[in-house]
């Protein structure tokens, strides 16, 4: 998405996002790739005279190979620019690849390779008044500019520029947005395109296997075979009691844990059944051969999502001797959308295991994804990674099938609708605030969400 200076791409990329209803989207903005300042051009960015509208002020090589491999699904660090001090902070931040990537910049058509990794070229085309007024406010304000100084840098940069490399751009754009964040029409056909992309990409890759696309599980309006991949505890009469004693709100604490650990011992167990296993043969006491069968494979780490997942280790442990424990905190940004890594620590030589990925909970299943992204990237193979969780949505089982099609998926039970708030529907409380005893968010109601998420 490219645009003059105050154009809008923002806006117009947080309405795209916001318009999709899809598990997860990453916004990238070229703002974070300016170049590291000498002392002389920090001496004149402090007068105004350094020109941040020129395509030589952008690293364009780390913004390319950026871009690469969060197409590719690996993680990237982002640096953070602080325009306060015109300099990079020393902490950068972690992103994986999604399922979208919207990635805006007043320079994002200028450089012919990152050209060719962008498969739609959107131009937001806004009244130069109306960009120099939003300008002043924002460097006022957010930037601690003086008005001045603003104006000086408008008529001698940002406005030359403008004309001479972003404009031109236009002819390269496959849609151009008048007005910015307020053409809904535009934004509406973009994401109609942006389905029917994703629609492609679910028939090429998965053929045959029976799944959503991510567009099509946000309406949840028709019933879909569930994926092959996925495997739900039998709904026995137990099952289905412990089920009533949880999911009812007038259950008191004691019980809730009590009879959640009773179905995280037996989901466990069932995920179990799903590790490779060889034949041994043994001596009975009696001195006959018994032909069994023992773990085929170097070892079983347990990764728990936190916080609600970090409930399932015990029943882990309790069956898994000696098994590995490893962390990940995931939590979804406001403003974009996204969710972000916040905490990450995994045994070492991971690449080698079998792991059980373990959330109470998945509603989107935008968190899960994240996490099995983060294992990939830590080298363990895809079709070695067991999702377990007590409770999911529809919708949350096929994003993850459709991202993931080699990652065995076990639950005690699968609850058909989301509302407008991605809370499972009956679904069965906030798991982490019931287990814990916590207090519940303030827009928190009796249905399920995605544990990370607030």
């Amino acid at each position: 998405m490219c645009g003059g200076s105050a154009s809008g791409k923002t806006t117009v990329a947080r309405k795209i996002i916001e318009a999709l209803d899809v598990p997860w989207v990453v916004l990238l903005s070229m703002d974070s790739f300016y170049k590291v300042l000498s002392e002389e051009e920090q001496t004149l960015a402090a007068s105004n005279d350094y020109n941040f509208d020129h395509p030589d002020a952008f690293d364009f090589d780390l913004l390319t190979n950026t871009l690469l491999k969060l197409k590719q699904g690996k993680s990237v660090k982002i640096p953070v620019y602080d325009f306060t001090t015109h300099g990079r902070q020393k902490e950068w931040k972690t992103v994986y690849g999604a399922s979208v990537i919207i990635f805006e910049g007043i320079m994002a058509f200028a450089d012919k390779k990152l050209l060719q990794l962008l498969d739609m070229k959107i131009f937001v085309d806004t009244d130069s008044d109306i960009r120099l007024v939003r300008r002043l406010r924002r460097d006022i304000t957010e930037r601690g500019r003086d008005i001045e100084g603003v104006i000086k840098q408008y008529n001698k940069f940002v406005k030359p520029a403008f004309e001479q490399y972003i404009e031109p751009t236009m002819r390269l754009a496959d849609i151009v947005v008048p007005r910015g964040g307020g053409n809904m029409v535009a934004i509406d056909l973009i994401v109609q395109h942006v389905h029917s992309q994703l629609e492609e990409v679910r028939e090429i890759t998965l053929g045959d296997l029976q799944t959503h696309t991510l567009a099509s599980l946000a309406s949840a309006h028709q019933a879909q075979p569930l994926p092959q991949t996925l495997s739900v505890l039998e709904s026995t009469p137990q099952v289905r009691g412990m089920h009533t004693i949880i999911r009812n709100k007038e259950t008191s604490r004691d019980e809730f844990i009590f009879y959640s650990k009773r179905l995280m011992r037996l989901l466990i167990e069932r995920a179990l059944s799903f590790l490779p296993s060889q034949v041994h043969i043994v001596q009975t006491p009696q001195g006959e051969d018994y032909e069994g069968r023992t773990f085929h494979g170097k070892r079983i780490t347990g990764v728990s999502i936190l916080r609600a997942g970090e409930t399932m280790e015990p029943a882990l442990r309790a069956v898994c001797k000696d098994v590995r424990i490893g962390k990940i905190l995931i939590q979804t940004n406001q403003d974009t959308g996204e969710p972000e890594l916040h905490y990450l620590r995994l045994p070492k030589d991971i690449s080698e295991d079998h792991v059980i990925l373990m959330d109470c909970t998945v509603s989107t299943g935008a968190a899960a994804m994240m996490a099995v992204r983060v294992l990939l990237d830590h080298d363990v193979q895809e079709d070695k990674i067991l999702l377990v969780s007590l409770l999911m949505a529809e919708m949350g089982v096929h994003s993850v099938a459709y991202a993931f099609p080699q990652v065995k998926i076990i639950t005690t039970a699968v609850d058909k609708k989301v509302n407008d708030l991605f809370h499972i529907i009956p679904g069965i409380g906030n798991f982490g605030d019931r287990y814990f005893g916590t207090d519940a968010p303030p827009d928190w109601s009796d249905e399920d969400m995605d544990e990370p998420s607030y």
